[in-house]
């Protein structure tokens, strides 16, 4: 598929998409999210596409990616009720004690070095895997997983001082 071709997809199919999904979700952001999600896994496939059956594709694919989307945060919420505890619940020792690791953390991020915190925080707050984080950043498995592996060791040297 040549990028005038994609373009002419993109260009006819993807409001007629993003309207699917905001019906199906009714939030505008997350629409436009999953919309480019569906452009991009697209882009990537390609080579295996039948241009014939095209508009089937992308609406087949809007609605699976959704619907893994709706499953993880329900897991998602279910793990965050199942893991919440009340800070009033905990005594002032606990506290302070959750107060000082949090602090202790905050600060072990700020002074890891930038290479190693970006990997880290792909890997830990968007849970993205390697292979993911080394596609976006350009770099090998391997890199990653040293990157990560030396974070690790800062934050656990860190912590425990």
């Amino acid at each position: 598929m040549t990028q005038e071709v994609f373009k002419k997809i993109y260009d006819n199919y993807f409001d007629p998409v993003r309207s699917y999904l905001f019906y199906r979700c009714g939030d505008t952001e997350l629409a436009t999210d999953i919309a480019q999600e569906v452009f991009l896994k697209l882009w990537e496939k390609q080579k295996k596409l039948d241009l014939k059956k095209v508009k089937g594709f992308l609406y087949k694919m809007a609605g699976d990616i959704f619907v893994s989307m709706y499953r993880r945060s329900i897991v998602e919420m279910n793990y965050n009720k199942s893991i919440q505890f009340n800070l009033s619940e905990l005594t002032p020792e606990d506290q302070f004690q959750y107060k000082e690791l949090k602090d202790s953390y905050e600060k072990a991020l700020i002074g890891m070095p930038e290479k190693q915190r970006i990997v880290f925080l792909m890997s830990r707050m968007e849970e993205l895997k390697y292979q993911e984080i080394a596609v976006r950043l350009n770099l090998s498995i391997k890199a990653v997983e040293k990157r990560m592996k030396n974070a690790l060791s800062y934050l656990k040297s860190a912590l425990n001082n």
